[in-house]
């Protein structure tokens, strides 16, 4: 048994007082000890109805507990030990504190049971809440997304029907094996063109022209003809399916494929004026520049990979970080930069002709690199340069830890997320098999794993499971109870959970 430290007040005599009435509680196997002025100080609660339980009949009490004994006038609660031991906090210290390894979700099903408002809660635990919370919004939006992947709008019309089917295809890989397959294939067209348009750069595999001029190789040519083909029907598949053309063309990964084919048709259609046209100096610079274009295509590799997608989201939550990052390299780079000119522009053979010439030498100095271009020669130059790159390591290591951990947090959050998404759908699946062989009640099967009995035996009833709480106002997810004395209800269950 455990508790509080009791208080004893003494009367005006000096002598002790009486003490209220003991009120002997047990909570999951562990009794408590509490008393009635202390109960009191929150009579809207739980427990303080207990006081006057001497006043109630045996109904009332068996609403207020799960069991009581009128001999040793104990009362029993179902409810976890560990968890109660923060929620007597409340009588003794005004405010409820949650320990660490409680579920802040199942907690607050402990503070809506004992009758207690989620405002006794301090502040650090509201956030952890909080936390929580918009992590469960998030596994209901996965939810929801995996659904209508599956299943579709019912009241969808035959276009409607076609454009949700076609941008599943092309957007949602996971959906079906033709959306993977097409998933790979754009994938493997995506390395190619990367690949041709390195080795099109080799002397050794280039052409000469009618002018004498080096020119890509005509079978990379062609390679490079049908990979754009390929970025162009897919393209235009995903625009077509897209249910927001809008947001569709204003989004950054679909920029990046528009910019990855138009230098191919840009370029095409300049050179269908004509050569006149070619020869002008401008042209031929815009042309160059369209081609040194081409390699924004190796972004598309972020639509098929979810680690370069990470590492995005990672440092779009690290702007603040890179931001020091920056105002640190920023500031260094001025004071050495001025520094060094200072220090070198008195010696007849300085390379500092300038400070924004030095500039270059504060970057690759701060950054370790040291090209070796430019360097200091006098004394006074060198103990600067030694400052400079030692400044420029703290400078750099500072904000990179909180980056790398936003990484590994954001990571680990999607794993996650995912895995709760998906553990959620397997639940869903195992409450509508139940809810089947409730209904025929015979032997069924769910997805081969096994068969319930279709009795379902006594003292089986449906247990509410909290994993996912529907913001709309739904509870959660209700599936049948099991019971592991079933060799098959066994086998369904490690089926869908493990």
């Amino acid at each position: 048994m455990w508790g509080f430290q009791r208080t004893r007040y003494a009367d005006c005599n000096g002598s002790e007082a009486s003490e209220e009435t003991e009120i002997v509680v047990n909570i999951g196997g562990v009794k408590q000890v509490l008393y009635g002025d202390v109960l009191t100080r929150f009579p809207e609660t739980r427990l303080a109805e207990l006081v006057d339980s001497s006043l109630k009949s045996s109904e009332e009490i068996s609403l207020i507990c799960d069991d009581y004994d009128p001999d040793t006038g104990e009362f029993y609660f179902d409810r976890d030990p560990e968890a109660f031991k923060c929620i007597i906090e409340l009588y003794y210290y005004g405010e409820i504190h949650m320990k660490r390894g409680i579920c802040p979700i199942c907690f607050m099903k402990e503070m809506e049971f004992w009758k207690i408002d989620s405002d006794f809660l301090d502040e650090c635990c509201k956030s952890h809440l909080k936390e929580v919370e918009d992590e469960l919004a998030e596994i209901a939006e996965k939810v929801r997304t995996i659904l209508v992947d599956r299943e579709g709008d019912p009241s969808a019309g035959g276009w409607q029907r076609f454009q949700i089917c076609l941008w599943r295809l092309m957007e949602k890989p996971e959906s079906s094996l033709p959306a993977h397959i097409i998933a790979i294939v754009s994938f493997i067209f995506i390395l190619i063109s990367s690949v041709v348009m390195c080795v099109g750069t080799i002397p050794d595999l280039q052409v000469e022209d009618s002018e004498g001029k080096l020119t890509e190789h005509p079978v990379l040519e062609v390679i490079e003809t049908v990979c754009i083909g390929w970025f162009t029907i897919e393209y235009l598949l995903r625009l077509i399916s897209s249910p927001n053309k809008i947001k569709f063309v204003l989004s950054f990964m679909n920029i990046i494929d528009f910019m990855a084919i138009m230098p191919f048709y840009v370029v095409l259609i300049l050179t269908s004026f004509g050569a006149g046209v070619m020869e002008l100096a401008n042209v031929q610079q815009a042309v160059q520049a369209l081609r040194i274009m081409r390699i924004a295509r190796i972004f598309k590799l972020a639509r098929h990979s979810s680690g370069l997608q990470t590492l995005t989201s990672a440092l779009k939550s690290s702007l603040k970080e890179l931001g020091l990052l920056l105002m640190y390299m920023g500031v260094g780079v001025f004071l050495f930069s001025a520094l060094g000119y200072t220090m070198e522009q008195n010696h007849p053979d300085t390379l500092f002709t300038s400070i924004p010439q030095s500039f270059w030498w504060a970057v690759i100095t701060m950054t370790t690199v040291g090209y070796g271009d430019v360097y200091p020669k006098t004394t006074l130059g060198r103990c600067n340069a030694a400052i400079s790159f030692l400044c420029g390591v703290i400078a750099i290591a500072l904000p990179i830890h909180p980056i790398i951990n936003n990484f590994v947090l954001f990571y680990n959050k999607q794993q996650v997320l995912e895995t709760a998404a998906k553990h959620e759908i397997e639940l869903m699946a195992l409450r509508t098999g139940g809810e089947l062989m409730a209904a025929s009640g015979s032997h069924k099967h769910i997805c081969g794993a096994g068969a319930w009995d279709n009795d379902m035996r006594s003292g089986h009833s449906d247990t509410f499971i909290p994993l996912l709480k529907d913001p709309r106002g739904g509870a959660g997810i209700q599936t049948p109870s099991m019971d592991t004395s079933f060799e098959s209800t066994a086998e369904a269950t490690e089926h869908f959970i493990s």
